[in-house]
């Protein structure tokens, strides 16, 4: 190969390297992460952090992609870099099957330490009974979900161990349901400042995973909390379009989907008004609809899904 050819071909590399920018890196490592294949999640999130080192949650996802390839060393120094910048999911941490592999490691321990009195410092006006209630309330509404998912998503998909750790879901929901319908009864929408971040978080999940006719109860008072920064827009907006839905009308911000039982595609359940729906999206915190989609393994192209959306309306019952 002549000089002038290895020039024009090194030059071409460079170019194409500095075209890639931080969010297209992050973004093709999220999805190797979806597909299973960690060691290209790793080598493209370490892509990305040349270029910045900011942003707590791809720093913490870097680090559960690590630890599922046994590269400790990147595993710890992302997941301490996530911790230094602004990540305080203690609960989360402690449960996410993702770090199994790092739990025998002294540096787990001193992870798990430098957090805790990260979390202590953040704390020390919270309501601590009520925030460590809510926290292990979260630790059981996230642990049984990821036992289902590792389940569910196996090559072989066992469906008697399915139904198994479904019914025993469903049993934890129930217990949760009560304790959180005491809590917003008698203090209302706790914000962070009184439970933390995550202790704030788990009101929502509880309400989102419970029948309708509790989400129909507190999705007011959670539209109040919201105007009053004691929630944030982007979980409102995924309550809004699971009721809506429910309710046989179509879904605002595109944040549910579902699988065509006689395709077993999954696609984007019913949505209103599919051309401005990344606007709506922005206005509340949540990425572009092409995004979400991607991240869900969903195909979405907003002319198709215009020309399907009435089939799809059959599909759900969709009476609005």
């Amino acid at each position: 190969m002549n000089k002038l050819l290895i020039f024009f071909f090194i030059v071409m590399n460079c170019v194409l390297s500095q075209a890639q920018t931080y969010k297209d890196w992050v973004k093709k490592a999220d999805s190797c992460y979806d597909a299973k294949n960690y060691k290209s999640s790793v080598d493209y999130y370490t892509k990305a952090f040349k270029i910045e080192q900011k942003d707590s949650k791809d720093l913490y996802n870097a680090g559960c992609s690590a630890a599922l390839t046994k590269e400790n060393k990147k595993a710890f120094k992302w997941l301490n870099l996530a911790i230094d910048n602004g990540y305080e999911n203690i609960a989360h941490i402690k449960i996410d099957n993702d770090l199994k592999s790092l739990h025998d490691t002294k540096k787990w321990e001193k992870t798990i330490s430098k957090l805790q009195k990260k979390v202590d410092i953040l704390s020390a006006k919270y309501d601590k009974p009520l925030e460590k209630e809510l926290l292990e309330i979260y630790a059981e509404d996230q642990g049984i979900r990821g036992e289902f998912m590792n389940v569910y998503k196996a090559p072989k998909p066992d469906k008697k161990k399915i139904d198994s750790i479904g019914k025993i879901m469903n049993q934890k929901d129930s217990i949760n349901l009560i304790k959180v319908m005491k809590i917003l009864d008698e203090r209302g929408w706790v914000g962070k400042d009184v439970v933390g971040t995550q202790g704030n978080q788990t009101l929502f999940l509880v309400i989102q995973h419970s029948d309708l006719k509790y989400q129909q109860k507190y999705l007011p008072m959670m539209r109040e909390a919201v105007k009053n920064g004691n929630a944030t827009p982007a979980n409102l907006a995924y309550l809004e379009d699971r009721v809506a839905l429910r309710e046989g009308r179509k879904q605002i911000y595109g944040s549910q989907v579902a699988r065509n039982k006689n395709t077993n595609k999954w696609y984007v359940s019913p949505l209103a008004d599919p051309d401005n729906v990344d606007k709506r999206r922005a206005e509340v915190g949540l990425g572009t609809m092409a995004e979400y989609a991607a991240k869900m393994n969903v195909e979405w192209n907003v002319e198709t899904y215009k020309m399907e959306l009435p089939e799809l309306e059959k599909l759900e019952n969709i009476k609005e």
